[in-house]
């Protein structure tokens, strides 16, 4: 369990330039990624020439990846932690810090230079996969990035509204809170269901 830090903020590094690049705003993603994403699908569209119904299918195929992605990358690499020192330093910068601070504001989307790195990463794998369908699919993934991003955002920046989407935040919650083993997803909580990680209710 975490020791939950209603304010303030963590220093991460005792470097300026290292420290202030631990902490984004989520301005910035949306400036960097939702250009990026009208390009791609463009890009696609003008040099593939593909009827709507391919652009959409490949779109929502990248978008639907990146729900999966999200579980995998939540479950298992954020809260990757075993008793080695490096480990639990490794835990604490990329995700340990933000269950011990969950309303520092500037620490809820990740970083543009570790996105961009992942991205970059990721861009090639699917294009090794998918040649000349990888612009379209890529941008669909991206948007289910920007839309976690943008979500998980949500959810600690701002309270609950009383109404269905509620259950949003009460599922983060719970999380954070209560089991730090379950209700890995944020945008989707398909793949708790898929794999067993839904938390049961009280």
């Amino acid at each position: 369990m975490y020791t939950v830090k209603a304010k303030g903020r963590a220093r991460l590094f005792k470097s300026e330039i290292l420290e202030s690049g631990t902490k984004t705003s989520p301005i910035a993603i949306l400036a960097i990624y939702v250009p990026l994403v009208a390009f791609l699908v463009w890009y696609f569209y003008s040099h593939v020439h593909p009827t709507f119904l391919t652009l959409a299918i490949m779109f929502f195929a990248g978008l639907f990846t990146w729900t999966f992605f999200e579980y995998i990358l939540h479950r298992y690499i954020f809260h990757f932690v075993n008793e080695t020192k490096w480990a639990q330093r490794f835990h604490y910068l990329i995700h340990g810090v933000h269950h011990e601070y969950p309303k520092d504001r500037l620490r809820l989307v990740m970083p543009p230079m570790a996105s961009l790195v992942i991205a970059v990463l990721f861009f090639f794998i699917f294009n090794f996969l998918l040649g000349k369908f990888v612009s379209v699919f890529f941008g669909g993934f991206i948007t289910g990035y920007i839309c976690y991003d943008m979500i998980h955002y949500t959810l600690h920046a701002f309270r609950a509204p009383k109404n269905k989407l509620k259950f949003a935040w009460e599922y983060h919650n719970v999380h954070h809170f209560k089991h730090h083993d379950k209700a890995y997803g944020v945008s989707s909580p398909l793949w708790d269901i898929v794999f067993g990680t839904y938390p049961k209710k009280d």
